[in-house]
């Protein structure tokens, strides 16, 4: 797709070599992430500290070994907060200054910060300019979209399902962080089930594609299939937003949760944090 740094239909060693060679930092000594990327801000430009977790590093076991992030997957609650505690961690930051959402791929959207935050609020795409706090979206199978504009310093996360993408979660995303002043927005799209995995009846592939043509697909025997990352990525595109597309089919990579693949599953994470701009320090 013209404009877009794609990097997800690319085997482990093409991802790893192609994501160094384009600067980005894929060995990590902490095993919390499966891609993360920080950068300090730079005059009066904020920075921006952003990840996707893998499933390694954690302590839950079973189904959900090991770093599940979900606390809504019946898993041992005492484990979740374990493991949210090790990413927060690597984030420099402590476990409460992470920020979720209850998501329920709708279209709404919560704007938060240190002291405004209820995380049982329905919402879908979560808005901050405060950089005490990082925004994190869970998903097992559903796209994780991160969103920045390092100028006006603001940060949002969005959850993008099948569902959320046919409504417009995307739109949504972008007029909230617009609304507040962004003009100059870049995202991070994380990995998700790809289209060769993910089969649906012939309806839903028409209801997706018009959404957006890119989301039409077949799937590896021939039957309808959505590609809901192109999707995405075809909304932002459309809207201006610069785009990194990350690689990664949840359902064919181990090292990621999936539902579709395992039913009862964890959930792995996509997050984002605002760095203050050096003028600041």
């Amino acid at each position: 797709m013209p404009g877009v740094t794609d990097v997800g239909r690319l085997t482990t060693t093409e991802r790893s070599d192609r994501l160094s060679a384009s600067g980005f930092r894929t060995n990590y000594a902490d095993p919390v992430f499966w891609w993360r990327e920080r950068e300090p801000g730079v005059g009066p430009r904020f920075g921006v500290d952003w990840a996707i977790t893998d499933r390694s590093g954690g302590t839950s076991t079973g189904s959900y070994a090991a770093l599940n992030l979900g606390a809504h997957v019946a898993d041992d609650p005492a484990a979740v907060a374990r493991n949210r505690s090790r990413v927060a961690h690597a984030l420099d930051l402590e476990p409460d200054d992470l920020r979720f959402m209850r998501q329920v791929h709708g279209c709404g959207v919560s704007v938060v910060d240190r002291e405004r935050h209820d995380p049982t609020l329905e919402a879908d795409v979560m808005i901050t300019d405060d950089p005490d706090v990082a925004l994190v979206v869970l998903v097992a199978d559903c796209t994780p979209v991160l969103l920045l504009d390092r100028t006006e310093g603001l940060a949002a996360v969005a959850h993008a399902g099948r569902v959320g993408f046919t409504n417009g979660v995307v739109g949504a995303a972008l007029n909230a962080l617009r609304d507040r002043g962004a003009r100059d927005i870049e995202a991070v799209v994380g990995p998700s089930v790809c289209p060769r995995c993910y089969e649906v009846p012939a309806d839903l592939r028409e209801a997706a594609a018009a959404a957006s043509p890119a989301a039409y697909s077949v799937s590896a025997t021939g039957t309808p299939a959505i590609d809901v990352a192109a999707g995405v990525v075809d909304h932002l595109q459309a809207a201006g937003v610069t785009v990194t597309w990350l690689p990664g089919c949840t359902r064919e990579e181990e090292s990621l949760f999936s539902h579709r693949r395992d039913g009862v599953t964890g959930r792995f994470a996509g997050i984002i944090r605002l760095l203050p701009p050096e003028d600041a320090a």
